[in-house]
């Protein structure tokens, strides 16, 4: 990894852990450059200020969210069990203790300023997920009801998200369930909802 390179990774770690620590509004640019042994000047060179470090952050999170596997739709296999698999490969990953943290501070600041949660949610939309892609190749192939892949996604992921990341997410603690059952429970009934005209 060259200098520079190094700089900015530090740089960036020093920011996740000050504005984790201090929220947004009252992290110090300061703090961040004395965190990552770097010159005030040095970090304003890499990040010309606050708000473009923090949008820099965000990008990691939408990098995170983009590195998740590639799934295909096996015509061989059972529609069911592929997507209990990828549906406990998302959770996995977003219950993760880097992605969790990364994500609350991303979203605690979005909450607080419009501008910059427009800005990431357009972003975001850009990008296709994984289990989106493998919904629509499900559909394309005709082992589904045809619909729009990417809502269609984001109402199974809604599901598993309410009983397997939220209270997690809002509270610091894994919900006391039975993820596997969870999860195939909404498969099913995500199922049932779009399964093939007869």
């Amino acid at each position: 990894m060259k200098l520079t390179d190094k700089k900015r990774k530090d740089i960036l770690d020093a920011a996740i852990l000050e504005f984790r620590e201090q929220g947004f509004p009252a992290a110090r640019v300061n703090r961040i450059a004395e965190l990552a042994e770097v010159s005030k000047r040095t970090l304003y060179k890499h990040f010309e200020s606050k708000e473009v470090l923090f949008t820099a952050i965000t990008d990691i999170l939408l990098e995170e969210i983009a590195a998740m596997p590639k799934l295909r739709f096996q015509p061989d296999q059972p529609m069911r069990g592929q997507l209990i698999a990828a549906v406990r490969g998302y959770v996995e990953h977003l219950t993760g203790e880097h992605y969790l943290g990364l994500n609350r501070l991303v979203l605690s600041e979005l909450l607080r300023d419009l501008d910059l949660a427009q800005a990431f949610f357009a972003k975001a939309a850009l990008q296709d997920g994984p289990i989106s892609d493998l919904i629509g190749e499900a559909m394309q192939a005709g082992a589904m009801r045809r619909a729009e892949p990417a809502f269609a996604a984001g109402q199974l992921l809604s599901m598993v998200k309410h009983f397997l990341m939220w209270p997690e997410f809002l509270l610091g603690e894994k919900a006391d369930v039975n993820a596997e059952a969870i999860i195939a429970d909404c498969v099913d009934m995500f199922l049932a909802h779009y399964a093939p005209a007869a």
